[in-house]
């Protein structure tokens, strides 16, 4: 009897959002760091500082096409009386060995190609004649169309300082200066880098595998003709963009009718692929909230799913527990859309996030200025609130009302309005926190 007593008490307990989120975030840990491939490896968090192995550049090299030459050749030269140098050859980018620079010598230079030996800066060649004999020039002849520039002579019109056009060996990084630091998201730049200083392979935690399921015999593809009570499924959608955006990698599951057997198996088929399992819909006090059937009745070894009550609004109903063999995270979020949203923003995104292995897995905040009142906010529940936020003037506009089925409102929001428990209305004027969504 006072077991039954003890799970009734407990199933009535209405949790805070803060004490969901922690009791969440404790059951979930950084995924084990694997050795990727630079490609496969973006998106990912580095679990090693990185030290630059060799200089970049590892040689001096020409930031400009033209000519190597010395600075005491061309003092003095002007157009009208240009300083006339011998061509001993052509220094090209990865052309090996370049050739010696002696007095009144030149050699023809392509960008990123290494300083010969004996020079000392690098003449533009639009400051030459291109050894055309005739005046300026403003691009070089292709060495398959014209062989004779490599040799022959140059005219240049313009003196040059010492260094001019050198990019020096190491002037972006030097050997052993630390290259990158664990915990950085490798993005394009990152990978180029690592890249740039010879790394093939990286190692990283793995972006988490999101499965995303909705359910609900009503849902019919998009791009489908709807039937009498139908409604286009978009939760899984939204959810498995938000996951992508998140950085998981997101896999979308088909629409899942009301039926007990049908979800079971459709959960034990997607668990190979999951860090993480996401439904949506199926978690009220309905008789065909078929989640809250399903899970409720996994046995000990299947896992352990509670479904709980949130002092919040959107997303009362909440699920939360660890499934399957592995005991992966499912995550359980209301049906309707916007309940589902925030419920990811709030509870899905950081779980996500955790399992990357990211220090601040939550998204930024700000104070702004409500430019509109809100009113009749539930006392004793957080509301969230829908938003256009301005970070210029520091003010959010409210957009749409507070159902939790205004879909169009949520497209327009970039953030989320934060109504605390103990207050029951805003003023216009009053600072409110915001949740900034992008």
């Amino acid at each position: 009897m006072n077991g039954t007593t003890d799970q009734t008490r407990h199933q009535d307990r209405v949790w805070s959002v803060a004490e969901h989120l922690d009791d969440v975030l404790s059951k979930i840990h950084p995924l084990q760091p694997i050795e990727l491939q630079l490609l496969d490896a973006q998106g990912c968090v580095l679990v090693e500082d990185i030290t630059v192995p060799l200089a970049l550049p590892p040689f001096d090299n020409s930031s400009m096409d033209g000519y190597a030459v010395r600075v005491a050749d061309v003092a003095g030269a002007t157009e009208e009386f240009p300083a006339a140098l011998t061509v001993i050859g052509d220094v090209a980018a990865g052309s090996g060995e370049p050739p010696a620079i002696g007095p009144g010598e030149a050699a023809r230079i392509m960008t990123g190609a290494p300083v010969p030996p004996g020079a000392e800066a690098v003449v533009p060649v639009e400051w030459t004649d291109g050894g055309s004999g005739e005046g300026p020039v403003l691009t070089m002849r292709h060495a398959t169309a014209a062989p004779q520039d490599a040799t022959g002579e140059v005219r240049v019109h313009r003196p040059v300082e010492p260094r001019a056009h050198i990019r020096a060996k190491g002037s972006d990084v030097t050997a052993g200066e630390p290259a990158l630091r664990a915990g950085t998201v490798l993005g394009p730049p990152q990978i180029g880098l690592l890249a740039a200083i010879g790394r093939g392979t990286v190692k990283v935690r793995p972006r988490p595998r999101v499965v995303v399921m909705s359910t609900g015999s009503e849902l019919v593809q998009p791009g489908e003709a709807l039937g009498p009570g139908q409604i286009h499924d978009s939760n899984s959608f939204q959810l498995t963009a938000a996951a992508r955006d998140a950085g998981a990698i997101a896999y979308r599951v088909g629409a899942v009718a009301d039926d007990a057997e049908t979800l079971r198996a459709t959960l034990e088929d997607q668990l190979i692929r999951a860090d993480i399992l996401v439904t949506s819909g199926g978690v009220s006090v309905g008789a065909y909230d078929v989640v809250k059937e399903t899970l409720t009745d996994f046995s000990a070894e299947e896992g352990t799913v509670e479904f709980r009550k949130l002092a919040m609004q959107p997303g009362k109903p909440q699920g939360f527990g660890l499934i399957g063999p592995d005991r992966t995270p499912l995550m359980a979020l209301p049906g309707n859309p916007v309940s589902s949203y925030v419920s990811f923003e709030l509870f899905v995104r950081p779980a996500i996030r955790t399992l990357m292995g990211l220090p601040d897995a939550h998204r930024p905040t700000a104070q702004a200025e409500c430019t509109e009142p809100l009113a009749s906010s539930p006392k004793g529940k957080r509301q969230f609130l829908r938003g256009s936020h301005d970070p210029e003037t520091g003010k959010v506009t409210p957009v749409g009302g507070t159902g939790s089925h205004l879909i169009k409102a949520l497209a327009h929001a970039n953030a989320l309005i934060i109504v605390p428990e103990d207050v029951t209305e805003v003023a216009a004027g009053d600072k409110v926190e915001v949740v900034l969504l992008g």
